[in-house]
């Protein structure tokens, strides 16, 4: 997997935030309350989910991984009466603020995370994947279109690469001594190799997988991710496998480690 700078996780989110506002910018009032890839949320519960959230990080910079980002203010977002578009480019400019004043020794900072302690830049890149799922939450949903190459994909892609041998041993349950390639064909082009020896590990290349899934680096996200229906892309042809048929039905159908 790619290395990242601290640019590239600047250019993600500051891409993230302007898909956002160029979405919201197109949205009709039917839109905002039509239900989103997310169970329990509208199009308008994903938006006040992934503002309330850059609110809640809004000037925030953490000192330790035991100082929580101010979580209430989540709520004082939704609360706010100000026609959203407004309040919502007042937190993203605010973020990209933030992001401009912060050193490349910030991003080493111990932060919380959401998944335990780590540093700054490491939650910065786990919201570039949390806002990239949640924007296709809404376009998928609303049969829309997106930009699913760049900076901000590989990033979100990343997030997958890095639990990619959970979900094959935990997950898909690949048996020992077998092994797995994952061939991402863009728009992020990317091959995840991994094998069970023992424990299911991450390695460079493998010569003769037993399995080879292929689709797009988008079905593989929002597969991930627990977005979508593996029955239904197995169906239009958007993942598929050669090698073994049953390892590879396997991995299609149980990819999922998030939502």
């Amino acid at each position: 997997m790619p290395s990242r700078t601290p640019d590239d996780i600047r250019t993600a989110l500051e891409q993230c935030y302007t898909a956002m506002e160029k979405l919201a910018a197109d949205l009709s009032d039917a839109d905002w309350q039509a239900q989103s890839l997310c169970p329990d949320w509208t199009v308008r519960g994903v938006f006040d989910h992934v503002v309330g959230i850059e609110a809640v990080l809004a000037g925030w910079l953490p000192e330790s991984v035991e100082e929580l980002p101010p979580f209430g203010r989540a709520a004082e977002f939704v609360a706010d009466p100000a026609p959203y578009p407004d309040k919502m480019h007042a937190v993203f400019e605010q973020r990209r603020s933030d992001l401009a004043s912060l050193s490349p020794e910030d991003y080493d900072r111990p932060s919380w995370m959401p998944v335990g302690p780590g540093t700054l830049g490491r939650f910065l890149a786990i919201r570039v994947f949390d806002i990239w799922v949640h924007e296709r939450d809404i376009t998928t949903a609303l049969g829309r279109s997106t930009d699913d190459g760049g900076i901000a994909a590989e990033l979100s892609l990343d997030q997958v690469d890095n639990s990619i041998g959970y979900i094959v041993g935990k997950k898909v349950g690949l048996p020992d001594g077998t092994s797995i390639t994952f061939d991402l064909t863009g728009p992020v082009t990317r091959k995840l190799h991994v094998r069970v020896d023992g424990k299911a590990k991450a390695v460079d290349h493998l010569d003769a997988p037993d399995v080879v899934v292929a689709t797009d680096s988008t079905t593989f996200i929002q597969l991930a991710s627990g977005r979508i229906d593996p029955q239904a892309q197995i169906d239009a042809g958007r993942i598929r496998w050669t090698g073994d048929g049953e390892l590879g039905d396997r991995a299609a159908r149980n990819l999922r480690f998030t939502m």
